[in-house]
């Protein structure tokens, strides 16, 4: 069986859906619900069931054709990790930056990455969209988002 591009990415989310259902047992649960139809861990474990069985068809089912179908070490895994790296960052300069800074240069650096080089689009596709989210999230939804270090150092 030849590991292309389309089963490792099979492979990585069958790794991701047995984490979900692993860590869903974490979830705690109200006094009786143990013994509810649905409750807190119900669709955590549905999703991640679901997600272990269309991994393993895209594994085991996915038909191969030689022209079609790139061996892995051709496909676009310096980009995977590229982008891996920007959430990596994005996570680290949150707390610092502020949630609408830092969101506007992950999506403007995620964008350029993938291949978008102009400037106005690149501004006009993430800092909108970070500034919409934002008032979203703590506006509307009421969702506390602790404002950025530098301001208040």
């Amino acid at each position: 069986m030849n590991l292309t591009k389309d089963r490792f990415g099979g492979l990585l989310f069958l790794l991701l859906s047995v984490t979900y259902g692993y860590y869903a047992a974490d979830i705690p649960l109200l006094p009786g619900d143990k013994f509810e139809v649905f409750h807190a861990q119900t669709l955590p474990y549905w999703l991640s069931g679901l997600g272990v069985v269309f991994s393993v068809l895209l594994i085991v089912l996915k038909p191969v054709a030689s022209s079609a179908s790139e061996p892995l070490f051709k496909s676009n895994v310096l980009l995977m990790f590229g982008l891996m790296a920007f959430t990596f960052l994005f996570s680290v300069a949150l707390p610092w930056l502020g949630f609408p800074i830092t969101t506007s240069i992950f999506l403007a650096s995620s964008y350029w990455m993938l291949g978008e080089r102009r400037p106005k689009m690149l501004v006009f596709a993430s800092v909108p969209f970070a500034l919409v989210f934002w008032l979203l999230l703590t506006q509307v939804l009421d969702v506390y988002i602790a404002p950025a270090r530098l301001l208040f150092w």
